[in-house]
């Protein structure tokens, strides 16, 4: 991905998979709530803005037998989220389903998360969703056709308010920082600068000239810092949402 992904996709194509890379042995495959609310907030330091959409998800074989997934109605039992949920990245119309693989047949492809385009409807739409509730988009993956169906206004609502997400709205944020800081230090790398330099993207521009190549750390948390010198020349580790860029640059999403 990194190698052969094109300047506009850099960003939206490769954060999904790195956030399954660190993931990995870490968190149970099913927490699409915590990886949508984290790579939001990763997406958004890199300055793309990314939202949530809960949405029933059903999944068919190639004989027609198939198991549908999520609700068009979920509901929380104690901290679980009983639904499923995904990202809209609204400026490429991109879809991302990071947690995909946690359906046992979809992992069994062993391809990743899942991205494709969808058509949103911003304009005209009285609830201000980017997607109208009872939208379809299908999507294949190997023999299996995906078929994606939009939730309504509430769904998103009751994952947003909820008093688990509310609790952990500071560690979805450090994390999503994190994951942005590692995303970052893969953009440097040589064959990939030159790309990421050409992304559509200001604020990563703008992050890629303040780090250069100075050295970055991560913890055993995976909190990630970088090397900066302060106005009197001593070093300061910084986080990524610590690290100073012009006036001009736009700000970080959420907004």
């Amino acid at each position: 991905m990194l190698e052969h992904a094109k300047p506009d996709q850099l960003v939206e194509l490769v954060l999904p998979y790195l956030w399954a890379a660190l993931a990995d042995g870490r968190v149970p495959a099913n927490i699409c709530v915590d990886a949508c609310m984290t790579l939001r907030h990763a997406y958004g330091q890199l300055g793309v803005r990314a939202e949530l959409l809960p949405v029933d998800l059903a999944i068919r074989n190639k004989d027609g037998s198939g198991t549908r997934y999520g609700s068009l109605t979920p509901s929380w039992t104690g901290t679980s989220w009983n639904g499923h949920c995904v990202l809209v990245l609204p400026d490429s119309e991109r879809f991302v389903d990071a947690t995909v693989e946690q359906f046992d047949e979809v992992r069994e492809i062993g391809m990743g998360p899942m991205i494709g385009k969808v058509a949103l409807s911003i304009d005209g739409n009285p609830n201000g969703s980017l997607m109208e509730p009872g939208t379809q988009v299908v999507l294949q993956r190997g023999d299996l056709t995906l078929t994606y169906t939009v939730a309504s206004p509430e769904a998103l609502a009751s994952i947003v308010e909820h008093p688990e997400a509310v609790a952990h709205a500071d560690q979805h944020r450090r994390t999503g920082v994190n994951t942005a800081s590692f995303a970052l230090a893969a953009f440097r790398v040589e064959t990939v600068r030159g790309r990421a330099m050409q992304a559509p993207n200001p604020r990563l521009r703008a992050l890629l000239r303040a780090v250069g190549d100075v050295p970055y750390e991560a913890d055993d948390e995976h909190n990630v810092r970088f090397c900066l010198p302060d106005q009197g020349g001593q070093e300061q580790w910084l986080r990524l949402d610590e690290i100073p860029l012009p006036p001009t640059t736009p700000a970080s999403w959420p907004r």
